[in-house]
């Protein structure tokens, strides 16, 4: 979808522009924000034309709630960056670089010839590959189910053979959708491993 080559186009007049890619840090939870933020000022600006598109990857994700059921939720892959399509030049970089909460692009950084902190960033499109990882990673990447327990938590088994029993969570492992607690059975406490979708955790 978000595939595309460098693109040129030139009206009568005017020079050719090149859209390319570009990842642009922002400051953390913000990104919704400098995307519409960012839209918004190219049009006032009248740098529409070289600021075309910001896109803010997400994929579908499924975490569960404290009832134990599953709810889908879309998960930035890349979170506190926004990807922007656009030409590069003096005018586009500076409405990029001063909307608020953008802190700079990805690139090479030029260090500083005397002094401390950080020196000139300059940006670096993406390659053709890395935006074909990255929109196709976001097609067909599957993002392991989530759930708010950790080691330590008590938990209510709702299903299975061991349904009605209660225990310690000693392992959690979200790649594969399982825990594995210490449950009492007779009296004595044995390590099941268990679906997250099987338990509730105990407020």
């Amino acid at each position: 979808m978000y595939d595309r080559a460098p693109e040129s186009s030139e009206a009568e007049g005017q020079s050719p522009r090149t859209l390319r890619w570009y990842a642009v840090q922002v400051a953390s939870g913000c990104e919704n924000k400098v995307k519409s933020t960012l839209m918004q000022r190219a049009a006032a600006l009248d740098v529409a034309d070289q600021i075309v598109e910001v896109v803010i990857p997400k994929r579908l994700g499924f975490k569960l709630d404290r009832a134990g059921k599953r709810q889908e939720q879309e998960e930035k892959v890349f979170p506190g960056y926004v990807l922007v399509r656009m030409d590069m030049n003096d005018d586009s970089w500076m409405v990029v670089k001063s909307t608020p909460n953008v802190i700079n692009f990805v690139g090479t950084e030029e260090k500083r010839a005397y002094g401390r902190g950080r020196g000139h960033v300059t940006p670096r499109p993406l390659s053709h590959g890395e935006i074909q990882r990255i929109f196709s990673s976001v097609e067909v990447e599957e993002v392991p189910l989530k759930i708010d327990m950790a080691a330590g938590d008590r938990i209510e088994v709702l299903s299975g053979p061991f349904q009605g029993f209660y225990g310690e969570v000693v392992e959690v492992s979200p790649e594969r959708g399982k825990l594995k607690a210490l449950i009492s059975i007779f009296g004595r406490d044995t390590p099941v491993e268990l679906e997250f979708g099987q338990v509730r955790k105990e407020v």
